[in-house]
């Protein structure tokens, strides 16, 4: 059993690998499509441009490389199953805003949100395999049966 759930989480992990390896190689394309979902609350403008001129980008590129940068880690980190249940928490709040800002089918007219709905269901899926790993953790230790009393 403890090899199907190793296999398991290196193959879920695949998914944000990919997906942090994708923005990073399309900074740009990131950034804007950040730019176009997202939008900087007035009250924090003035943090961001603070970053913006200290790092010297913009703020949506820095955000970009973040983002991708969190999705490569969190996935290895599950993969090897090195504090999994926190970065699966991450990844869940994670996933839960990316739905809200990007897969808002609720906003859209009825035959066009048809994608969109499907993948907000499928990021419905990854959350409650990430709360699967949250709450499995690193697994059974060996003194542990492998499923104890609830």
């Amino acid at each position: 059993m403890p090899a199907f759930i190793t296999f398991g989480r290196i193959l879920f992990a695949v998914l944000f690998l990919y997906s942090g390896a994708s923005k990073l190689f399309g900074i740009q394309a990131t950034a804007d499509l950040l730019t176009a979902k997202v939008t900087i609350p007035a009250i924090v403008a003035p943090y961001t441009q603070q970053i913006e001129t200290f790092v010297g980008m913009p703020f949506m590129q820095l955000l970009a490389i973040t983002i991708g940068g969190f999705e490569i880690i969190a996935g290895l980190m599950i993969a090897v199953n090195v504090l999994a249940r926190f970065f699966a928490i991450l990844l869940i709040i994670f996933v839960c805003f990316t739905t809200f800002y990007f897969h808002d089918f609720w906003n859209q007219p009825a035959p066009d949100n048809a994608k969109t709905l499907i993948d907000a269901l499928k990021n419905l899926s990854l959350i409650g395999a990430l709360f699967i790993i949250a709450g499995y953790g690193r697994g059974p230790r060996r003194d542990d049966p492998a499923y104890g009393d609830v």
